[in-house]
């Protein structure tokens, strides 16, 4: 029975290193927990995060994915036709997304009960989504798209520590052992972006409704600057050298072993195909011959660059429809390293080499046009990157061959969208919507009451140098309870999402049983539809003087204060317990001899002696500036009245 559970709960932990052409260094760290839930182990876990199972039990998800992220991804340095930007590029601040598997009229209270969970659990202001004006169903054209998908974003959502944290104990060993060690907070914050991501797969359904099979995927996306460790040496152009980088570099840790509950631990380093193919170009120039090929021996082998460690095995691209070459994956196992003997794999460049990633079909971006707090104007530019044409071969020359983009667009409530604005540029030139707008779904703004939705497939020509399109907007009026602390910064409106459905990233590697059991490898296999985030829009609305109402409060209870603290003060003031002060008041002044004389001349004359008193004039004085005092505060009064009256 014992063998039975452990191999229905499986633990795999990866981490896959690659240089960037911006010397830079991107970190991808990949945790896969999977467990097949029955009724007979009763709910519990030896591996699998029991809150995760709950949730997905309780709230019948069956697919989800929650993402925190700071910065914003770098398509045209970092690559955007990669798996790593297709599925772990996200945008910034949080998103979130749900398919349950629930009737439709339960949707919309899933969602919030989901929302609410996930925020106690991750803690983070994930309960903001459960209103109606932060997230959307789309039709079509999100990728996991279906009836009972919501979606939402919180862009201005900051990420910190206390999000990672929660995070990092949803897996077995935390950031205590394996390669979690090398999550240094200090090392992931100051990166130029990173991005956790969970994401969340429920299959199939047993007897009694439980979920039959959970897989749980938490990556973790950083992109790092390492500090060059050849500053000494001098090129003739210092912005070609790469810097030599390792893990203690980068991290400030190293990796003394795995996790002893994962079933496979791995580190990969990847160099995609303008990399390999540049210094397949070196190497051919340096040698002058092109005797000495490519092979998967001693690739790793040539001059251009050396590794600190041996490769366990390396991996090259097949099946690559890229003309520039394939890539190359080192694998390196963990398990072979211990205390005694830690793993810092290190590399170091031996030359200076400049290439450019694979970028997709067309770069996208979005910004406002016009100007002033009434109305404005939003568009989005795509731009040729010149890939579509190697894709499509012989079909790019053909006037038929379309290149199909998808458009998917959330505008909050107070950005009032004029659809019928819509006008389409190509190649700047206005085209009929009719001509490039194959599909349209529009779901218009309510005010206060849910966002506006815009779905769209374009059709282009694939010899197409440039797009635009642009939709007018009017800005509205809001409570003011409804602005937030920071309202003169302005309102986010989320990313827009730019897919290309018919390009797909994967890298199909040698298919044998180490690539089937590596999740990692298996996840780049997949065709995934090529997607990029736009950037989100910072729209400045009509604001009020927060400090008005400050200074009315501010000035209304200091006349308030005066008035009635002057008039008690008046009320219950009384004259002969002054008059009586003052005489004991001058009493005291007067010295003991004083007295004794005053006495002895009133024995001497015959009279009877009186002790000494304030004269009457101190008590009109009193009783005059008393009556002052009152005809002041009651004019002060009458005059405020008057005056707001």
């Amino acid at each position: 029975m014992k063998k039975a559970k452990k191999q229905e709960e499986e633990f795999n932990e990866e981490l896959l290193l690659k240089p960037l052409p911006d010397r830079k260094v991107l970190a991808h760290f990949h945790f896969r927990s999977s467990a097949s839930l029955s009724t007979s182990n009763g709910g519990h876990h030896h591996l699998f995060p029991k809150a995760i199972s709950q949730l997905v039990q309780k709230f019948r998800v069956k697919e989800m994915e929650l993402s925190f992220t700071q910065g914003r991804w770098n398509y045209e340095s970092w690559g955007g036709f990669d798996p790593i930007p297709s599925s772990n590029a996200k945008p910034p601040g949080v998103e979130l997304w749900a398919v349950f598997d629930v009737p439709q009229h339960q949707i919309d209270a899933s969602w919030q009960n989901l929302t609410h969970t996930l925020s106690g659990l991750f803690c983070a202001s994930i309960n903001f989504l459960e209103s109606t004006t932060t997230y959307s169903a789309p039709e079509w054209s999100f990728p996991p798209a279906s009836g009972n998908l919501r979606y939402g974003t919180l862009p201005r959502e900051a990420v910190c520590t206390e999000n990672l944290t929660p995070w990092l104990k949803l897996l077995p060993c935390r950031d205590k052992a394996g390669i979690a060690v090398l999550l240094d907070r200090p090392s992931i914050y100051r990166g130029f972006y990173h991005s956790q991501r969970l994401h969340l797969t429920s299959t199939g359904s047993g007897s009694e409704g439980m979920v039959s099979g959970i897989i749980l995927e938490q990556t973790l996306t950083v992109v790092l600057q390492p500090n060059s460790q050849r500053a000494g040496m001098a090129y003739a152009s210092e912005r070609h050298i790469q810097p030599s980088w390792s893990l203690t570099s980068i991290f400030g840790k190293q990796v003394s072993g795995t996790c002893v509950l994962a079933k496979s631990s791995n580190v990969y380093l990847l160099l995609d195909r303008g990399l390999v193919a540049e210094l397949e170009h070196l190497h051919k120039e340096n040698e002058k011959s092109a005797e000495n090929g490519f092979t998967s021996q001693n690739f790793w082998t040539k001059p251009s660059f050396e590794l600190s460690a041996d490769p366990d095995r390396i991996f090259i691209e097949e099946n690559s429809l890229h003309s520039k070459g394939s890539s190359v994956l080192y694998k390196f196992q963990v398990e072979k390293y211990s205390e005694s003997e830690p793993f810092d794999l290190s590399l170091t460049w031996k030359i200076p080499v400049v290439w450019l990633s694979q970028q997709a079909p067309l770069h996208a971006s979005r910004f406002l046009m016009g100007s002033g707090n009434e109305r404005g104007a939003i568009a989005i530019s795509l731009k040729s990157t010149q890939l579509s044409e190697g894709f499509m071969g012989a079909n790019a020359d053909d006037e038929r061959c379309d290149l199909q983009v998808n458009v998917f667009q959330v505008v909050p409530w107070y950005v009032k969208v004029y659809f019928h604005s819509l006008q389409v540029f190509v190649n700047q030139q206005p085209k009929a919507i009719s001509d490039i707008i194959e599909k349209i779904h529009v779901s218009p703004s309510k005010d206060k009451v849910s966002p506006g939705v815009m779905e769209m497939v374009l059709k282009l020509p694939c010899k197409v140098n440039s797009a635009a399109l642009t939709i007018e907007f009017d800005k509205g009026f809001l409570h003011i309870d409804e602005y937030p602390p920071d309202a003169n910064q302005g309102f986010d409106i989320p990313s827009a999402i730019i897919s290309f459905p018919n390009f797909h990233a994967s890298m199909i590697f040698l298919k044998d049983d180490s690539v089937n059991k590596s999740p990692l490898l298996s996840k780049f296999q997949e065709k995934s539809p090529v997607m990029s985030y736009t950037e989100a829009l910072l729209v400045p609305l009509t604001t009020p003087d927060f400090s008005m109402p400050y200074n009315v409060i501010t000035i209304t209870c200091t006349v308030f204060a005066l008035y009635f603290g002057s008039l008690l003060n008046v009320l219950r003031r009384r004259v002969a317990e002054e008059e009586r002060f003052l005489k004991e008041k001058a009493a005291k002044k007067t010295g003991r001899l004083s007295l004794l004389l005053s006495k002895l001349s009133a024995k001497l004359r015959g009279r009877q002696w009186e002790p000494p008193s304030s004269p009457p004039a101190s008590s009109s004085f009193i009783n005059a500036k008393l009556v002052f005092k009152v005809i002041l505060v009651a004019g002060l009064a009458v005059g405020w009245q008057y005056f707001f009256s």
